[in-house]
C-alpha cells in the first residue's frame, strides 16, 4: 500500500498531535501515532490514555489503510527533510518506508488494532466559543494549578458553566485565579468539570489567537474541543473541587493602583536577593508611596520605593514574590489594581478597568 503526502501538509498536524505522545510510556505502542486513510482523508491520531488528539490531512491514496509508526521519529524525519519535498509512504505488514528525492528511510510499525482509543463520549451539553477567548481563558489562570498536589483535584482548571457565562478558576493552596467570559452555553444548570493539568497546558498550546470557532462538547467524564481540521478529547478528573468563592476576600477596604509594568520590573529586581527558598518580600504601603523590600540569610538586602494612587492608612504585608510577578505577567493593563485589608488576609490583584479577571494572593509571615 502506497501513498504520498507533502512534507508540510503532515507536519503542522504531526506538531499538533504530539504533545499527547509521552517519552516514557508503560506500552510501547502508546510512542506511536495511528494512521488512518479513508476516503482520501489521512489522520493521525495520538494518546496517552487520559488524552487524545486526532489532526486531518488530505492524501492521494485511493485505498483505506492503517497502521502505527514511532511518532517522534515520523516528527524529527519531517523536520529534518527539505522545505516543498513529498513524502511516499509505503506500507507493509510490520515495517513503513518513507521515501523523499534520495532519502529513505524504513520504521518499525505495530498492528493499527492494538492502538488504544478513549470511550466514545455520549454528549449531555455542547457549545461554540471563539479560539482567541477560551486560549485566553486558559493562560489567564494556568499558573496558578497545582502541580502533584496529592489533592489530585487541584492538578487541574475547574470549569464552570451557567448560561450566560463561561468560568475558569485554578488554586494551589497558595494563591487562586480566575477569568471568565459572557458566552451562551446553553446549559440550564450551574455545571462543573475539572480539566487536567496536562489537558489544559495542550489546549493552551493548541488554540488559536484567532476568533475561528472551537466546539465544546461534554460529558459525564470527557470534554472534547473541535476546531477545524483537530479534535482534542480529555478525561475529566473525578472529584470535587474546593468553594473558591470563600477563599475570594470580599471586605479588602485598601485599595492600591500602580503601573504594571513599574511594579513589575521593581519585584524582579527586588527579588534577586529574596530568599531562594522562600521568595518572600515585604511591602510597605504609606499615602502615595510603597516601599518594596527583600533580604536573605546572607544579610543581603534589597528596597526600592515607588509612587503609587494610594490614601489609606500606614501597612505593612508580606508575599511570595513570585506569586505576585506571575500575576502580572499575565494580566494585560497598564494599571494594576491592589486591594488588602491588613497583614493576614489576601489580596485582590486586578485590571484596574476590567474586572472579567482577578487573582487572589495569600500572605506571608515574615
Amino acid at each position: 500500500m502506497k501513498t504520498t503526502i507533502k512534507r508540510e501538509d503532515i507536519l503542522g498536524p504531526l506538531q499538533h498531535v504530539i504533545g499527547a505522545v509521552e517519552r516514557r510510556q508503560t506500552l510501547p505502542i502508546l510512542g506511536n501515532v495511528l494512521l488512518k486513510s479513508s476516503g482520501g482523508d489521512l489522520s493521525l491520531t495520538a494518546t496517552d490514555l487520559e488524552i487524545e488528539m486526532v489532526a486531518s490531512v488530505a492524501s492521494d491514496s485511493s485505498e483505506d489503510f492503517q497502521t502505527t509508526i514511532p511518532a517522534r521519529k515520523l516528527l524529527d524525519i519531517c523536520k529534518a527533510l527539505p522545505d516543498g519535498s513529498s513524502i511516499n509512504f509505503s506500507i507493509d505488514e510490520n515495517r513503513v518506508s518513507l521515501t523523499s528525492a534520495r532519502s529513505r528511510f524504513t520504521l518499525a510499525s505495530l498492528p493499527a488494532r492494538d492502538f488504544p482509543g478513549l470511550d466514545e463520549i455520549e454528549e449531555q451539553q455542547s457549545f461554540t466559543i471563539p479560539q482567541n477567548q477560551f486560549k485566553a481563558l486558559f493562560d489567564n489562570t494556568s499558573f496558578a494549578m497545582a502541580q502533584q498536589d496529592v489533592r489530585y483535584y487541584l492538578n487541574g482548571i475547574l470549569m464552570e458553566l451557567t448560561a450566560g457565562k463561561i468560568k475558569l478558576v485554578a488554586t494551589d493552596g497558595h494563591r487562586l485565579a480566575l477569568s471568565e467570559v459572557e458566552l451562551d452555553t446553553g446549559v440550564d444548570d450551574e455545571k462543573q468539570l475539572i480539566i487536567p493539568r496536562k489537558a489544559v497546558l495542550e489546549l493552551s498550546r493548541l488554540l488559536e489567537a484567532s476568533d475561528s470557532p472551537a466546539k465544546c462538547v461534554l460529558s459525564q467524564n470527557h470534554l472534547r474541543v473541535e476546531t477545524g481540521l483537530l479534535v482534542f478529547t480529555t478525561k475529566l478528573i473525578d472529584g470535587k473541587f474546593p468553594d473558591y468563592q470563600r477563599v475570594i476576600p470580599v471586605d479588602g477596604n485598601k485599595t492600591m493602583q500602580v503601573d504594571r509594568e513599574t511594579l513589575k520590573q521593581s519585584m524582579s529586581r527586588i527579588a534577586i536577593l529574596s530568599n531562594e527558598k522562600y521568595r518572600g518580600i515585604r511591602l510597605t504601603l504609606s499615602k502615595g508611596n510603597l516601599s518594596i523590600q527583600a533580604n536573605n540569610p546572607d544579610q543581603e538586602e534589597a528596597e526600592e520605593e515607588l509612587q503609587v494612587d494610594y490614601d489609606e492608612a500606614d501597612m505593612e504585608i508580606g508575599f511570595n514574590v513570585t506569586y505576585l510577578i506571575d500575576v502580572l505577567n499575565v494580566l494585560n493593563s497598564e494599571k494594576v489594581q491592589i486591594k488588602l485589608k491588613d497583614a493576614n488576609s489576601s489580596a485582590i490583584m486586578s485590571d484596574s478597568k476590567d474586572s472579567s479577571s482577578l487573582y487572589v494572593v495569600m500572605p506571608m509571615r515574615l
